[in-house]
């Protein structure tokens, strides 16, 4: 080999890496900052939340990778954001939620130690966690075009770039929409409003308050569809290419992290998903020994994108319509993964369309939130569907 084209061949998983998490950041902080909003955080603590996570991520990309050569990317749970963002924000304000975030971190560490939690998770039948995860996605997949009625010409651009990218390079779509957005707030004039005060990046304190209807209206949840939408589904991403998951000491790692930085907004990493792939996969680099080096090169990268927290949260607070838009178009690609696994098997279909719709109407009893009455729900009908009736059992004598 040459020595430009070996320099080149050396190059490639870093550039994997870098790409990695260019994409996973800029086609999902705004589910991030939706989320964090949703619970009652301001823009201060909402920009702490995206710092602590960009460097969380980065420091467990870089230690999982360098210990167990294997290219482990982690990412902030996107799923468990938008579960946020679907959310009411509790009695107790802000201080509630990250308590029920430190909570969610307490069950990873959990799960790692105690490996009988974990196949309780995967146990919960995947269609109800599929389509409790689809039916919380709904109500924020149909924002763009609701804020498209409402000021059609400056969500348009955004869907129309959006629009076309998916036909000339999908996995560009929704940064080249969340650029779009930048050039029309810029445009309409509300970036004057910024002073450099407000792009240095910062941590903001919030003591948590542990209150037993949000722990289990949103720690538990946040739990579930983490461990079932990403950590899982991780583990399978890398074993696709021939790796097995370090499952349990990412669990330890995102566990860690969630619980020491969840009064900073941390509130929840995880083993990244879809990501994965493009640094486990042979585009990180021909030679599966060699792409650990992209995991690696992802971590690193996610700690300088986590410089621009700030700043990203302040444009965004300029026109939060705007940054909803680039989250809703953000996860549709997700909500369509999410409803096709829930509905896919006949058996039960109406079990997971019953969660589904649940976990899309809002409802709230007791103080607790629509996600955990869905899989109730779901789980409840399917219960009922699986008992044979004595026709049945007479038939099977």
């Amino acid at each position: 080999m040459s020595g430009p084209r070996r320099r080149a061949s050396r190059a490639q998983p870093i550039i994997a890496g870098v790409i990695t998490a260019v994409v996973g950041f800029t086609s999902s902080f705004a589910v991030v900052l939706t989320g964090l909003a949703a619970m009652g955080a301001s823009p201060d603590e909402a920009s702490s939340g995206l710092l602590v996570l960009s460097v969380t991520m980065g420091i467990g990309c870089v230690l999982l990778s360098w210990t167990t050569r294997t290219p482990v990317t982690m990412a902030w749970s996107t799923p468990g954001a938008a579960l946020l963002a679907g959310a009411t924000i509790p009695d107790g304000g802000y201080a509630d939620a990250v308590g029920a975030f430190v909570v969610a971190g307490l069950l990873y560490l959990l799960t790692a130690a105690v490996r009988p939690l974990g196949d309780a998770v995967r146990a919960i039948p995947a269609p109800l966690a599929n389509a409790m995860l689809a039916g919380v996605l709904l109500t924020l997949c149909v924002a763009p075009f609701r804020a498209l009625a409402d000021d059609p010409a400056v969500i348009a651009p955004v869907l129309a770039t959006w629009l076309v990218m998916q036909r000339l390079a999908r996995r560009w779509a929704v940064p080249a929409a969340f650029a779009v957005a930048l050039v029309v707030i810029a445009l309409d004039g509300a970036l004057g409003s910024l002073d450099a005060g407000m792009l240095t990046p910062s941590l903001t304190w919030t003591s948590p308050t542990f209150d037993p209807l949000t722990m289990v209206a949103i720690g538990v949840p946040l739990y579930l569809v983490t461990m079932t939408s990403q950590n899982i589904p991780g583990v399978a991403v890398l074993g696709s290419f021939g790796y097995q998951a370090p499952l349990r000491p990412a669990l330890g790692v995102a566990g860690v992290a969630t619980v020491l930085t969840a009064p900073a907004g941390g509130f929840s990493i995880n083993l990244a998903a879809i990501s994965a792939a493009l640094a486990a996969g042979p585009t990180a680099d021909e030679d599966p020994r060699r792409r650990w080096i992209a995991g690696v090169s992802t971590g690193v990268s996610y700690l300088v994108l986590g410089l621009t927290a700030a700043a990203i949260t302040a444009v965004a607070a300029t026109s939060s319509g705007v940054i909803t838009a680039v989250a809703g178009l953000a996860l549709l690609g997700t909500f369509a993964s999410a409803a096709t696994s829930a509905l896919a098997e006949e058996r039960s279909r109406e079990p997971a369309a019953l969660t589904l719709v649940v976990a899309a109407s809002g409802l709230t009893l007791a103080g607790i939130g629509a996600a955990f009455w869905a899989l109730v729900a779901g789980g409840l009908l399917m219960g009922v569907m699986r008992i044979a009736s004595p026709r049945d059992r007479r038939h099977r004598l």
